[in-house]
């Protein structure tokens, strides 16, 4: 009896031993694949639906193709997205009711092609990693590229998308980084704003704001009477001797300014003018021009170098001289 007993549990090994590896074989191995042709075929034409449904700008279609338990990423989502309420919020096509609502010059999806798929299932559900080329803009037809993982679920003989982490694919957003950016008119105010804060800061010797705007890697160009590089040390430990003299501004005033983005980094090509004036209420004046150099960090704009050269400079103080 204990010999049977063993011989059974030694057949039981073996009959597991060779299902599993035949499991492994290649011909085994591409049967199972060909027999998930058909969900294959039903995933990737439900994708193509959801991206017709975004050319179409048919919000309707897109929200449907979605679970309403949905989870995962949009591309501009900053947090885990939960819902099919959610994701319409996450996306441009949640916020308009049809085609008459897009503006000629805005930038949605105009055409798009699947460039390379794949699908891993586990029973009823599948994950499904693509890439995908878009056209965005009916005017420019501006090229870009898509990736996402997406994750599917079969129920009731149906594939439903309920989950996915999509994103610009690096080869786009390197193309982004290296184009101008055009800047609204609140960002370029907030940007101005902050040059303006800088430039009060340093003359007025304001530590705290100082602290904040300008990093400590900034550096600096000095004219030919100073060091050629200039560090953050050597423009606090100026503007400290600056207000300790009892100098203070009057008058700042930038009469052009042009503006450079790329990506987070903006460079300000300016003319400057301001006067200032001493404790012996004598006041001079300089204008020059100059470039500036600015990284968004954190939602606030940080000076990270500058080169300022004077045209014109006032050697000779006037008292109590208006501007």
């Amino acid at each position: 009896m204990k010999f049977s007993r063993r011989l059974l549990w030694v057949s039981v090994a073996a009959i597991l031993t060779i299902a599993t590896l035949s499991i492994f074989r290649p011909g085994v191995e591409a049967k199972a694949r060909a027999d998930r042709s058909a969900d294959r075929e039903a995933i990737r034409a439900h994708i193509e639906k959801i991206f017709q449904a975004y050319v179409d700008v048919d919000p309707a279609t897109v929200r449907a193709t979605h679970a309403p338990n949905w989870i995962g990423f949009t591309q501009t989502a900053r947090s885990i997205v939960h819902g099919i309420d959610g994701y319409m919020d996450n996306v441009w096509i949640g916020h308009v009711k049809g085609p008459a609502d897009v503006q000629p010059d805005a930038f949605v999806i105009v055409d798009y092609k699947i460039l390379d798929i794949d699908f891993q299932f586990y029973g009823d559900v599948a994950l499904v990693p693509y890439i995908a080329e878009v056209h965005i803009s009916k005017a420019a037809r501006i090229p870009a590229k898509l990736r996402s993982l997406d994750v599917y679920a079969k129920a009731s003989g149906e594939w439903t998308q309920i989950g996915s982490n999509i994103d610009l694919h690096p080869e786009t957003q390197e193309a982004i980084r290296q184009q101008p950016r055009k800047m609204f008119p609140a960002e370029e105010q907030g940007l101005l704003r902050a040059r303006e804060a800088v430039w009060r800061a340093v003359l007025s010797n304001d530590r705290p704001v100082l602290d904040k705007t300008i990093p400590e890697e900034l550096t600096v160009v000095g004219s030919l009477a100073e060091p050629a590089f200039l560090a953050k040390p050597q423009i606090l430990e100026m503007a400290g001797k600056f207000s300790e003299s009892g100098t203070k501004v009057v008058h700042l005033e930038y009469p052009e300014t042009k503006i450079q983005r790329y990506g987070d980094v903006a460079v300000l090509y300016t003319t400057y003018r301001y006067e200032l004036e001493n404790a012996r209420n004598e006041r001079y004046s300089e204008s020059g021009r100059g470039t500036e150099m600015f990284v968004l960090r954190n939602g606030t704009w940080v000076n990270f170098g500058w080169h300022l050269e004077a045209e014109k400079r006032d050697d000779k103080p006037t008292v109590g001289a208006g501007r």
